[in-house]
């Protein structure tokens, strides 16, 4: 006759309590060094590689003066750092009134890639975001609130001001009439295609503006994408059935923010203007808008080293489920708490733990990473407390959500190589393809999207940017990449807790 021993776990049924649960979690976790080891590489990764790039950070411009540190970004009226560079043909406007002309024609030149090794390869041709039109200011001091409205080289008619906002008119490319009136803080934009019935584009407000502004029309472009660079690009555009009410004077002509050569008397690609009749030809070259990659260097670009960093947090999530599946200890007798009660546990604690490894980093190397580019005389990019919070915490989250993706991905495989491989295939190589401007909108469909919470330079609609990490473009907004992620490790997660578990026999 035989006799059996039935499975007694040793755990208490009082146990199965979720608070006894995390806490039982948690010891495991801290007397483990491969864990807490694990954690502390990803610290150390992270802050290493982003102040390698902070320490070996050298900018240098020719000005004026000659070679030496590039100065401090220009800075719009909302504390963003912006470009203000045209050629502008104006008057000043004391009190009320309008400005209305015809653009009739609109060319260019831009350099592409040399055909042959040092000869310049200039064709005609405008970029996309080439702009001519119809500008108001508060003074031609750069920096200061605006208000146009514009033809551009692709994107139709726009309205823009105060260098961050845009909005759309109708989709014209050839020959357009505009018309900018103000009447006292407030601008209006119109366009037609006969002079004769008009359509408002927008309407905006730029409060404190004194009673006399300057009004006028200007052109301007930006440079031509290489790669990772711009090259040079002008803009040419012919205005003519040209009226104004509220200013009679003389024409007056500025190259707004024109740069110097090295001799700090020959202008560098200088803008002009021709009068012919009662035409006025004007060309210039630079932008008004947002600076995302000329306006210095970015906060995010401290945690260029985060992907990296996460590969040890993910190995340890993996290896927190793995090694007690691997050892029999999750098994489902009656005494034991519920699998999915104990996975819930084990995301808690490997989250909170992943959280504030992140926080360490991201909260060592973003402002150590800053003043160290700011000592070594260094432009960045102008960056408020909140944005900075957002992307030292926000990366700490990213961290705990990537975290518990991999441990589901432990619980829903069973196999610890094969969830770490797919771990680090979903989080960290999109993320590096990315950076090296390869496959950017998988940033939109993987797990690495939570990466965008770190952006701490808007994606403007309305400025051309290389689809690389390096040059600023996230395809997603900071939340919803986040929250891309998240939805990722809750899914995982979810499902792993859905799958049954076999009984695990006494040995």
């Amino acid at each position: 006759m035989s006799s059996s021993t039935p499975y007694r776990s040793s755990r208490r049924a009082g146990q199965d309590r979720f608070p006894q649960l995390l806490r039982a979690e948690w010891t495991k976790f801290r007397t483990a060094r491969g864990w807490a080891l694990a954690m502390a590489a990803s610290v150390l990764v992270t802050v290493s590689l982003g102040l390698l790039v902070a320490g070996g950070a050298r900018s240098t411009c020719v000005t004026g003066k000659g070679e030496g540190p590039c100065p401090a970004p220009l800075v719009g009226p909302d504390g963003t750092a912006v470009k203000d560079k045209y050629y502008f043909v104006h008057q000043p406007l004391k009190g009320n009134g309008s400005i209305t002309a015809r653009v009739s024609d609109m060319t260019g030149q831009i350099r592409l890639p040399d055909a042959v090794p040092g000869v310049r390869n200039v064709k005609e041709g405008v970029v996309p975001w080439a702009k001519a039109g119809l500008l108001v200011r508060q003074s031609l001091k750069q920096g200061t609130p605006y208000a146009a409205v514009m033809l551009t080289g692709d994107h139709g008619v726009r309205m823009q001001y105060n260098f961050t906002h845009d909005v759309a008119g109708g989709p014209h490319n050839g020959p357009q009439w505009l018309r900018l009136t103000r009447s006292g803080d407030t601008i209006t934009g119109y366009e037609s295609d006969d002079g004769k019935t008009w359509t408002e584009v927008s309407t905006v407000e730029l409060t404190g503006l004194p009673e006399t502004v300057e009004i006028g029309l200007f052109a301007t472009s930006p440079g031509v994408l290489w790669d990772m660079a711009k090259a040079f690009a002008q803009a040419t555009a012919t205005f003519d059935q040209i009226t104004l009410q509220g200013a009679n004077g003389s024409w007056r002509r500025d190259d707004v923010g024109v740069s110097m050569e090295s001799d700090g008397k020959t202008p560098h690609h200088p803008g002009g203007v021709v009068e012919s009749g009662d035409k006025l030809i004007v060309t210039g070259g630079g932008d008004i808008g947002p600076a995302t990659v000329e306006g210095g260097v970015r906060a995010d670009l401290m945690l260029i080293g985060g992907a990296v960093g996460l590969i040890p947090v993910l190995v340890a999530a993996v290896t927190f489920f793995t090694v007690e599946h691997r050892r029999g200890l999750l098994g489902t007798g009656t005494a034991e708490p519920h699998p999915a009660r104990l996975l819930a546990a084990k995301a808690v604690v490997v989250g909170a733990v992943a959280f504030v490894a992140g926080l360490v980093a991201s909260g060592v190397v973003i402002p150590v990473g800053l003043a160290m580019l700011r000592a070594n005389q260094n432009p960045v990019q102008p960056i408020t407390l909140v944005t900075e919070l957002r992307v030292i915490v926000g990366y700490a989250a990213l961290t705990a959500a990537a975290t518990v993706l991999a441990l589901g991905l432990a619980a829903l495989v069973k196999r610890g190589i094969v969830a770490i491989g797919l771990a680090i295939a979903l989080v960290v190589v999109p993320y590096l393809l990315a950076t090296a401007g390869l496959a950017p909108w998988l940033l939109m469909i993987t797990p690495a999207a939570g990466f965008a919470i770190t952006q701490s330079v808007p994606t403007f609609a309305h400025v051309d940017v290389h689809l690389s990490l390096l040059g600023g473009y996230y395809p997603l907004p900071p939340w919803a990449g986040l929250t891309v992620t998240c939805g990722y490790a809750a899914i995982a997660l979810g499902a792993a807790m859905a799958v049954p578990r076999r009984k695990v026999p006494l040995a």
